[in-house]
């Protein structure tokens, strides 16, 4: 492929760097990159890869644009309060780089979804806000062996890590399965400081951008930390479980787990019991 005079233009600072060149650029604009969630971490991954030119930038997410969403949600404005999220998403994406393709998939990411979506693209950038989930693309990531890149934010606090199965450790390794049911409280309950999500969605897009070139250091087998109050970043070292469930050396986990309708049916279960 040959870039016009235009796109020269527009991504002439990644091509005056030694380690990206045109010859990066190419590989950025060949890169399919899935987002799950077209939320607050989603926002402002999408904004990033879509300015660094990534060809194909897949969109999932069945909700539609709420008033409280667009604190740190800042791929929505207030016209499209009422919207789809993923459409939105594409609006704003397709205006600021018209060279990018959204895809969009507007659904929920569910066991029955989860390996042929992640199938179709080169990374994965999990932006959900939900334990459960979170689970599920980490694991049909490890079956589909494609590179993901964790974000989480709650409060003041944001973590990223990523994730390359079989040769680092994966989201299980760490920790084995998801919280009971209102253990941990959701951003919808404890609040988030809006800025947060452009500090950690910003490293998500970083980190994805790494593996589309295979430059730098990943943060693998690493949970990168960050305290907003503090201004602080913590690294905390992690590494492949051999006895892990998913990815270790007898893995029990064989097919993919969708733990929120595992929930459901059990509350129906004891309802009616």
């Amino acid at each position: 492929m040959e870039f016009t005079d235009e796109q020269v233009t527009r991504y002439s600072r990644h091509i005056l760097l030694p380690e990206v060149g045109g010859k990066g650029q190419k590989k950025i604009a060949r890169a399919k990159i899935l987002i799950v969630g077209a939320g607050g971490l989603g926002s402002p991954a999408a904004f990033y890869l879509a300015a660094a030119g990534v060809g194909t930038i897949g969109l999932i997410d069945s909700d539609a644009v709420d008033l409280s969403n667009l604190q740190r949600q800042i791929i929505h404005y207030t016209p499209d309060v009422g919207r789809s999220k993923v459409l939105s998403a594409k609006e704003k994406i397709q205006a600021l780089n018209p060279d990018v393709q959204v895809v969009l998939h507007e659904e929920r990411f569910v066991a029955g979804n989860a390996l042929k979506l992640v199938s179709g693209y080169d990374v994965v950038i999990d932006g959900v806000d939900n334990f459960p989930t979170k689970f599920l693309i980490n694991d049909a990531c490890v079956f589909a062996d494609k590179p993901l890149v964790h974000g989480g934010i709650l409060r003041f606090d944001g973590r990223v890590t990523t994730i390359l199965p079989k040769k680092s450790a994966c989201y299980r390794c760490v920790f084995k399965q998801p919280p009971p049911a209102g253990l941990v409280a959701s951003c919808q309950e404890a609040g988030v400081i809006g800025a947060l999500a452009g500090v950690i969605g910003t490293l998500q897009a970083t980190e994805a951008l790494k593996i589309v070139l295979g430059i730098g250091r990943l943060l693998t087998d690493r949970l990168l930390d960050y305290d907003a109050k503090k201004a602080s970043f913590r690294e905390i070292k992690t590494k492949r479980n051999p006895h892990c469930p998913l990815c270790g050396e007898h893995p029990t986990i064989t097919k993919l787990i969708d733990y929120e309708q595992e929930a459901c049916e059990l509350k129906q279960v004891k309802v009616e019991a």
